[in-house]
């Protein structure tokens, strides 16, 4: 690409983590450069957007000061608190800038270029709706080679075939529960010791204090051969190594971006979901993964074996329509 033919890419950044990863997982698959913009809040972003509308209202000073010309060609965003900035860029530009949204924006639909949706969260077909498998993410086969390379030193006392269990929680509406921690742990033990295998553990901020003293004392009682990252270690944190190196993943069902991560990584992945830990939303992606291959669930009945499947890449999809975005003429 010469500098004639660079274009200018936005990626607005807000204090979400998970919104964050799928924008920038969108603008890495792209392949060009592009600037991240953070975007900090006042308390009128609690406000629904058909008043914010394509507007700053709920932005606060920092941020507004680096919303300036020269505006981009492709704003590439996420989650719902993000759309009026989007909208509001594109009315700037005199309608030069082409926005995608990620998820739904909730409310002027009809502004925006491309809407990326996950297919679980079945929104009305629009001609600028396009439904991908899953949350975009950053997990790609070239980051996980490099994470290999990276991570496997430090696991090389720990046998194969290599178990991780990725634990997340409790959220507004469900309740990682202690009997939930003690069966998935239980599992997981069982599994790796049928193959003569270790395990890698990492849970998340949402565990909780009482189901990290279960997971620890589960794991010490084991006998076997583990790896233990829990969410205030100050250690570096190897989630993706874990993703990288596992030849099983077990996920717990809570979190749309873990279960799509472990789908991208090259580990049979089995998901974690009894009744009360995901919602009808979480669970008709569970279905979708298990649909297309890319999971299994985890039942009582089930056989842990590791197995090959397609790696999840919804990022590419939107990045694709992207382009074709950028290469069309300005209406």
């Amino acid at each position: 690409m010469t500098d004639d033919d660079a274009r200018l890419i936005w990626v607005l950044a807000d204090d979400r983590a998970g919104n964050v990863n799928q924008a920038i997982g969108v603008a890495e698959a792209l392949a060009q450069p592009f600037k991240r913009v953070d975007i900090g809040y006042t308390n009128m972003a609690r406000l629904p957007n058909v008043i914010r509308r394509a507007s700053l209202l709920g932005v606060d000073t920092g941020s507004r000061a680096r919303l300036v010309a020269p505006w981009p060609d492709l704003v590439i965003a996420a989650g719902r608190r993000t759309a009026p900035i989007a909208r509001w860029i594109k009315k700037q530009s005199n309608g030069h800038t082409r926005i995608c949204q990620i998820m739904r924006p909730d409310g002027g639909e009809g502004a925006f270029d491309l809407i990326a949706v996950p297919a679980h969260d079945r929104m009305s077909a629009r001609d600028n709706v396009v439904e991908i498998p899953g949350a975009p993410h950053r997990v790609t086969e070239t980051r996980l080679l490099i994470e290999a390379d990276l991570w496997r030193p430090h696991f090389k006392g720990l046998p194969s075939p290599r178990v991780a269990l990725i634990i997340g929680g409790s959220t507004k509406s469900t309740v990682f529960t202690a009997d939930m921690a003690r069966e998935l742990v239980g599992r997981a033990i069982e599994a790796t010791g049928a193959i003569d295998g270790s395990l890698l553990v990492t849970t998340s901020r949402r565990t909780g204090p009482e189901n990290e003293e279960i997971i620890a004392e589960m794991l010490g009682n084991s006998g076997l051969a583990y790896h233990l990252h829990d969410w205030s270690s100050k250690a570096e944190n190897p989630y993706f190594g874990y993703l990288a190196l596992a030849d099983i993943i077990l996920v717990t069902g809570d979190s749309v971006s873990m279960c799509c991560e472990a789908a991208a990584a090259p580990g049979g992945v089995y998901i974690y979901a009894p009744d009360g830990i995901a919602g009808p939303r979480h669970q008709r992606l569970h279905q979708s993964l298990y649909d297309g291959g890319y999971a299994r669930p985890l039942l009582p009945n089930t056989e842990i074996v590791p197995f090959r499947h397609p790696s999840l890449q919804p990022a590419r999809t939107v990045a694709q329509r992207c382009l074709e975005l950028l290469s069309a003429p300005v209406s």
